[in-house]
């Protein structure tokens, strides 16, 4: 999740220095409820010993309003149908929210 972060930090000042100004905070959309809950969450101690720094570095960014992270179900995943096994309901979804149609099926 931290590279991520790092990537949309480098997109933001991208698009700054093109000119476009961003007002919103930039999403990184998320499946895992805990990393989520983790980022938002100073407390939890005990999960997070060996990723503080990350932690500590993510939630800087979501308290400066820079990202934040929505949580995505994991069968609205779009990046699924190009990486894992799925079935075929779930790879007809993708396909038509992708805007990737048979060339084949009459107008």
């Amino acid at each position: 999740m931290a590279q991520g972060v790092c990537e949309l930090l480098w997109i933001r000042r991208l698009l700054t220095e093109l000119g476009f100004k961003l007002e919103k905070p930039m999403e990184l959309h998320c499946e895992n409820k805990s990393a989520i809950d983790i980022a938002h969450n100073p407390i939890q101690h005990d999960r997070t010993k060996y990723v503080e720094v990350d932690r500590h570095f993510i939630k800087g960014k979501i308290d400066n309003k820079i990202s934040c992270l929505p949580f995505l179900k994991s069968e609205d995943q779009l990046a699924d149908v190009l990486t894992k096994a799925v079935c075929g309901r779930v790879f007809h979804d993708s396909l038509t929210k992708l805007g990737i149609g048979d060339i084949y099926t009459p107008t």
